[in-house]
């Protein structure tokens, strides 16, 4: 991007000094856009980072991603920066001349500057790294920064001479060093080190000083040099305080919300820092006051579109397009794959595939034999799953291995006497199997790939990801080899800073002969050479050029692949693809007939308070009629119990762990009255393969709506989303969302905006919503909505709520002007097992989770006593309070809680009671449970709702949970589109005893690779 692309037409408009008119993205202004755009004054500020000006006249802060300038006094607030640009944490130039701010335009964060009128803005670097926290040095000469672009795996510090662009490298280690700060005489530079301390860098000899060190469980933000050159003040986080201090004192109030930014001094005795969604002004030896600022912020209303609405009624007979892990006989002649929960066998040239392993069980991962005479799989149904084979002459099947724990993904070795494998925490595993002895080979990686055998047998090819910095999670999905005898471990990117699409199915593929691995990026097939350790021995080669999924090898020549939905094979050395038909078709599965529910009460979904004595006539799936008791029969008992709508997860991802959980997953949401789940991001075959099993009655579980992998930028960190670096490659993406018929769209945190924008008005034009993890300007640009409180965020930082988990005016006045959609995932709602442990005890729970789940679950809630516990309690107030304003102000809120990060099914029952337990009423809690989400789903009065011509899902509970909220929970049936289960039914696959928790092979690791050690335990957000 160069100067030209902000115009100064953009900027006056952004400043408020062109009448009638308002900033839209990319700098278009139009009269048209005026007319539908409302201005919404801003007076506070939500992590806002702000500095003062060298004369102490003006404060620059960043608001709504962009850089505004108000007067020290306070007043209206003037726009410097256009949405496209997305800047940040401004600092000035000696003088005031000018700005230094990071912005992300070209899907980096990289430097810039520009002029406080708004004009000569100028981009000061460039390239694949990020470059972060600008600070100008006291002469104007210099701006140090931190960046990852050293190449060590963490931030270090640099400096850039502003005259000729040459950067400096000043630090990098091992260790995190950021926010930058320099001593008034320019000599030195204090940062933060590993958030946890704080050191002071001597220019001139590179020697470094540790000046503060936070106490343990605290972080540190945000250095900044008195006048005196030695004292520093900074920002000090534990738990559920956030603290100003200078030297060793603190100096903020009792309860203040610090944000956590490098506060600026305006003399000995007085500093200018940013709290409570305010700029304020403290001196030492007395309170703080507040620069009052108030920022005109467009809003848009929603933009309307011809939503695709699912077919909940689906009649007519319908092709399979759910073809998940297709992989291919030695010989090339047969193809394996899964789809309706159920593995099949497809002979090349014979489109009718045949059976295979068809149990109700979870059955996954297919893969032949090096004699092409039987098959490996993964499946559940001895409790957890295990490795089975399975003859394809005899149909005799056996299990391989009855190891404590998950074993997933399985891969022969040449000679077919291994078995490589993953686990449940991505651990790599050789099985022997001849003995059945596991062996480790590669610590616990974060979501890894399926391995591939070099034809020596003597390695393994897998996708694992490799982030930039420990700082920012996000990196490249790469090729990992492995020595299986050593354990020595290569990482390799595909091409330079790109990534294997997906870590699931994607690749890296060794072929038959050795000479290449096959692997997609950016959705497309590529081929490299390499030597029989997997080095790449020359450049890598694009073979398609359309969306390409589940590579596998069909022969030596040929790959075999999906292109949406439909099987296909290309000849590895050029050639035009081909189909492999396949003729398998599904019929929805419907219930027919006549059901007479006589219920003791019932909530409709609506009503302020319960109905008592009614029958509730359904009829092939709908509810028919919902009359006063009389004396016509009944068919379905529930005089003891309350009819209530089905519960409706709106954020959970079925197959972040779904090979794990199994068949357990779907009969646990179940089992707690959740009759319909929304994906906001799953591998896309797993998750159209799942979704069809559902609707044809093959596979239990509630109703199922979702997207495929979510839409990223070029770096990605799960294994189910879709990096993409050009415009191109997005056609593509959403070419397979609409072959798909995903039912919304997902964009993640990389994704700069002229690209979401463009990913916006695609989705839009094929009737699809969309969500992301940001408000603004996402709102501008027509998102649908927003996912968690405050999520992960390019910024390692959210807009939306402060490190204590409060929101402001702007995040919550935005929220409910925009119209747009908040999903709250309160993962801190586990605080409340700290009084309430019954979720955790519940037989379902205790019989449905998988071992380890359960273990971690009871560790989780053995946590919410502790002093940590009571600062997670804290923190979930503070997101409710959000949410509660956001609800009552009249936005629209939807439960989730993106499970399984969180608890599968308990955690939505956790989120209802933190939830009425900080200020909602059961009845408001539930609708953000039931008629909210129907109604982003496009089916409001279909679900979520007990009335005549809804859907027939109901959960059927004791007590009454307009009263008491953890009546919601107390499910003993369930009934979905009419098919009801009572809850032992759906325990019965599953004894009890499979959930305890019971000892398993112990992990090697290798601190060397330190991103191999999964982080369920943070409250990452996806």
């Amino acid at each position: 991007m160069n100067e030209a692309e902000i115009t100064r037409r953009e900027v006056l408009v952004g400043a408020g000094l062109l009448a009638g008119t308002t900033v839209l993205g990319g700098g278009a202004t139009t009269s048209a856009a005026s007319a539908l755009t409302e201005d919404l004054t801003v007076a506070e500020g939500t992590n806002i980072a702000a500095h003062v000006s060298p004369d102490g006249t003006a404060v620059a802060l960043d608001l709504v991603t962009a850089i505004w300038t108000v007067p020290i006094v306070g007043g209206p607030a003037r726009r410097l920066t256009g949405d496209d640009t997305d800047a940040t944490q401004p600092c000035w130039f000696p003088g005031g001349r000018a700005l230094a701010f990071q912005a992300y335009r070209d899907g980096n964060y990289h430097l810039w500057t520009i002029r406080p009128d708004g004009t000569g803005a100028r981009q000061l670097t460039t390239g694949p790294f990020d470059h972060r926290e600008p600070r100008v040095s006291p002469d104007g000469a210099t701006i140090a920064f931190a960046s990852d672009r050293g190449g060590t795996g963490s931030y270090g510090l640099y400096t850039l001479e502003v005259a000729t662009g040459a950067v400096t490298a000043r630090t990098d280690t091992p260790a995190e060093e950021a926010m930058p700060a320099w001593s008034p005489d320019g000599t030195r530079l204090a940062h933060t080190v590993d958030a946890t301390a704080i050191d002071v860098l001597d220019l001139a000899t590179g020697a470094t000083t540790r000046a503060v060190t936070a106490p343990a469980g605290a972080t540190l933000f945000g250095p900044s040099f008195a006048p005196d050159g030695t004292t520093l003040a900074y920002v000090r986080i534990a738990g559920a305080t956030a603290e100003l201090v200078v030297g060793d004192r603190v100096v903020s109030d009792d309860g203040e919300d610090v944000f956590g930014f490098a506060p600026t001094w305006l003399s000995a005795t007085e500093l200018a820092y940013t709290a409570d969604g305010q700029v304020k002004r403290r001196r030492l030896d007395g309170g703080a006051t507040v620069v009052p600022f108030a920022a005109r912020v467009p809003v848009v209303p929603r933009p309307h579109y011809d939503r695709a609405v699912p077919d909940l009624d689906p009649t007519r007979e319908r092709p399979v397009v759910g073809i998940a892990s297709p992989v291919a006989s030695p010989d090339g002649t047969r193809v394996a794959f899964r789809a309706l929960n159920a593995l099949w066998l497809l002979t090349v040239g014979d489109p009718t595939p045949v059976t295979l392993v068809e149990d109700g069980y979870f059955n996954s991962d297919p893969d032949f034999a090096p004699d092409g005479r039987s098959i490996v799989y993964a499946s559940d149904r001895a409790g957890d799953a295990d490795l089975w084979r399975h003859d394809l002459a005899t149909g005799d099947r056996h299990r391989l291995s009855a190891l404590p724990g998950a074993q997933l993904t399985p891969r022969f070795s040449p000679a077919g006497d291994r078995i490589a494998y993953t686990d449940h925490d991505g651990a790599v595993w050789v099985l022997d199997v001849a003995t059945g002895t596991p062996t480790q080979v590669v610590a616990p990686l974060f979501m890894p790939g399926r391995p591939s055998w070099s034809p020596d047998g003597r390695t393994l090819a897998l996708a694992a990801v490799k982030p930039y910095s420990r700082r920012f999670r996000e990196g490249t999905s790469q090729v990992l080899t492995v020595e299986v005898a050593t354990g020595a471990l290569t990482y390799t990117e595909p091409l330079p800073h790109a990534s294997i699409a997906t870590r699931g199915d994607d690749g890296p593929v060794w072929s038959p002969d050795g000479r290449y691995l096959a692997f997609v990026v950016e959705s497309c097939a590529w081929v490299v050479p390499v030597d029989a350790a997997g080095r790449f021995t020359g450049p890598a080669r694009q073979v398609t050029r359309e969306v390409t999924d589940s590579l596998s090898w069909l022969g030596a020549d040929r790959l075999l692949y999906l292109h949406n939905g439909t099987l296909r094979s290309v000849p590895v050395a050029g050639g035009r693809p081909a189909d492999i038909p396949v003729r398998l078709r599904w019929r929805p599965a419907r219930v027919r007939g006549r059901e007479v529910i006589r219920a003791g009460a019932l909530w409709d979904g609506r009503s302020a308070g319960l109905r008592r004595s009614v029958d509730i006539v359904v009829e092939d799936g709908r509810v028919a009629d919902v009359l006063p008791q009389g004396s016509r029969p009944y068919t379905v008992d529930a005089r003891e119990l309350t009819v209530m709508p089905g519960l409706i997860d709106a954020h959970n991802h079925w197959h972040l762990r779904g090979r794990q959980w199994g068949d357990r997953q779907g009969r646990l949401w179940l089992a707690y009255g959740i009759t319909t789940t929304r994906s906001p991001g799953d591998p896309a075959y797993q998750l159209v393969e799942t979704r069809e099993a559902l609707a044809a009655g093959t596979r239990t579980g509630p109703r199922l709506f979702g997207t495929g992998e979510a839409v990223d930028g070029s770096r990605v960190y799960y294994n189910f989303m879709r990096p993409t670096r050009s415009l191109a490659q997005l056609t593509l993406e959403l070419e397979r969302a609409r072959a798909l018929g995903y039912d919304l769209i997902k964009t993640y945190v990389r994704l700069p905006v002229h690209a979401q924008r463009r990913v916006v008005g695609m989705a839009h034009r094929a009737g699809m919503p969309l969500s992301s993890h940001y408000l603004y300007p996402a709102e501008r640009i027509g998102m649908d909505g927003m996912e968690h409180t405050g999520a992960t965020n390019r910024l390692g930082y959210s807009h939306t709520v402060s490190r204590l988990g409060r929101a402001y005016a702007d995040a919550v006045t935005l929220f409910v002007r925009s119209g747009m959609s908040l999903t709250p995932t309160l993962f801190n709602s586990s605080a409340i097992y700290a009084q309430d442990r019954s979720l955790v005890e519940d037989a379902r729970t205790r019989t449905l989770f998988p071992a380890w789940e359960y273990q971690r679950y009871v560790e989780k809630a053995d946590s919410a006593g502790t002093p940590a516990g009571e600062a997670a309690a804290a923190l979930l107030a503070a997101n409710v309070d959000m949410v509660l304003r956001v609800h009552r102000g009249g936005g629209y809120v939807i439960a989730g809680t993106d499970a399984p990060l969180d608890n599968v099914a308990v955690s939505l029952h956790a989120n209802l009671r933190a939830m009425v337990r900080h200020g909602f009423t059961p009845h408001e809690a539930l609708t953000t449970a039931t008629v909210n989400p129907a109604r982003w789903l496009g089916l409001p009065g279909r679900l979520g709702e007990v009335r005549r011509g809804a859907h027939a899902d109901l959960s059927f509970v004791t007590g009454d949970p307009l009263a008491d909220i953890r009546a919601a929970a107390a499910v003993e049936m369930v009934m979905v589109g009419g098919r009801l289960s009572t809850v032992p039914d759906l325990l019965a696959p599953f004894p009890a005893s499979s959930s305890s928790p019971v000892a398993r092979p112990a992990h090697r690791h290798d601190d060397r690779f330190w991103w191999h050690e999964p982080e369920w335990s943070q409250h990452y957000c996806c």
